[in-house]
């Protein structure tokens, strides 16, 4: 694959201009930009960097925004890039990408797969891909950028974009806001975000009002024994039947304890305890993430992991209680209902209605809600399909897995996905700043 040069690449992209849209005129610069986005995506997805060790991606969003004519800062929170454009007096939208990719050894089989090898933060060797997207993100933050920066005649206010480190890890959007965020840049009066999603057909968007992505702790369970020998269990009290016992019964927490249209999860993802196939040790370790929607179901899930924990290791005769530390992760990501019942009714003439849906919430968890959480402000994280729609629709009727987010061999319907992302970016912004919604 060919490299594109940065510099000729955000020039070319930069000699776009949009006077006075209307849908179908959004549409055709959107068309002719995809080409030119589509060779940034694969030079991102080729080089694919860790969460915190951002550097070259996120010198290359800077580069970008600086050719189209953002006042550009870089280094905020770490790697994080913000970039402004002040066009007169009016709202402030901020619109975020995030730049981070994931220690997965890629599978897809495409020409231009990532190739990239790195040491992880415990100094492990680790093959590292854009496997939720990432990519695809910036390249349609990049495409949305020059279409806003190149149509000034059709909006008044400030544009902020904001290039997010570390979402994968949760400490992006914390760490930005840490370094002055909000005091050093523009305060938005909207926050506005767009992924791409492996449940949805390419073409559609979901703006879901309400709780759309769950909150997440982190759980780790130590449960204490007695060691001995594998022949000799008599003399031991085994914690690693304790810990058997206790994933079991942690299992019965959502479906018994939960109301069946709250949705829950606890899931026990590692075990770790032992040495040896005749050796029984003093003690195991249980790691679980839990998540939920609301804080009231996210307490209840936690004092009954504890209550579980202890209930078992009393049962299985353990010499002391066990150690059950919780760590608070993410918080809920909640769209304002009805900054998303706008941006709704605004996406419908542009995409079509059929391909505008709601009620997609998912179980994963996100960081960005903390920037419209810490300014007080509504935001809406937007969700865009990346499945193509044949593909999706044959899952649909023979019931096959596809590939998910994270999955080493997930690759997104890129065009058309990436037209959608733009679409719905820049069609939300201009109607934020539009005078007759004001």
């Amino acid at each position: 694959m060919k490299k594109f040069p940065s510099a000729l690449l955000f020039c070319s992209l930069a000699t776009a201009t949009l006077a006075a849209p209307n849908p179908a005129e959004i549409k055709t610069q959107v068309d002719q930009l995809l080409p030119q986005l589509r060779e940034l995506y694969i030079d991102l997805h080729q080089s694919p960097e860790l969460s915190l060790h951002e550097t070259s991606t996120a010198a290359k969003m800077a580069a970008g925004l600086r050719k189209l004519g953002f006042e550009v800062t870089e280094h905020v929170g770490g790697t994080g890039v913000v970039g402004v454009l002040k066009n007169g007096a009016g709202p402030v939208v901020l619109i975020r990408t995030e730049l981070d990719a994931l220690p997965v050894d890629e599978q897809t089989g495409l020409a231009y797969a990532s190739k990239v090898h790195t040491k992880n933060a415990d100094g492990l060797d680790v093959s590292v891909m854009h496997a939720c997207g990432h990519d695809l993100h910036m390249a349609s933050w990049i495409g949305t950028a020059t279409l806003l920066s190149q149509n000034k005649s059709g909006w008044h206010g400030t544009l902020v974009m904001v290039g997010q480190p570390a979402e994968e890890i949760g400490a992006g959007a914390a760490a930005m806001l840490k370094d002055g965020f909000l005091t050093r840049f523009p305060k938005p009066d909207y926050a506005i975000a767009v992924h791409d999603d492996s449940a949805m057909p390419s073409g559609q968007v979901a703006v879901t009002p309400g709780p759309i992505l769950a909150g997440a702790s982190s759980v780790k369970i130590t449960i204490f024994g007695k060691g001995g020998h594998g022949a000799a269990p008599q003399t031991t009290i085994d914690p690693i039947v304790i810990a058997a016992k206790t994933v079991l019964s942690l299992q019965t927490i959502v479906s018994r304890e939960m109301n069946p249209l709250e949705p829950a999860v606890v899931t026990v993802g590692a075990i770790h305890g032992g040495t040896k196939n005749n050796i029984i040790p003093d003690q195991v370790q249980l790691l679980l993430t839990v998540r939920s929607f609301k804080p009231e179901v996210q307490k209840h899930l936690l004092a009954s992991i504890e209550r579980i924990a202890k209930d078992e290791a009393a049962a299985g005769g353990a010499t002391q209680e066990p150690k059950v530390e919780v760590s608070e992760g993410l918080r809920f990501t909640v769209n304002d209902p009805v900054l998303a019942a706008r941006l709704e009714h605004a996406l419908q003439p542009v995409l079509g209605s059929e391909n505008v849906v709601s009620d997609q919430r998912r179980t994963v968890s996100e960081d960005f809600g903390e920037f419209g959480r810490a300014a007080g402000v509504p935001s809406v994280m937007m969700f865009v399909g990346g499945v193509k729609p044949e593909t999706f629709a044959e899952a649909q009727r023979t019931g096959e897995s596809l590939p998910s987010l994270h999955s080493s061999h997930w690759a997104p319907d890129l065009e058309p996905t990436m037209r959608t992302a733009i679409l719905t970016e820049v069609t939300s912004a201009l109607d934020l700043f539009s005078v007759k919604n004001r």
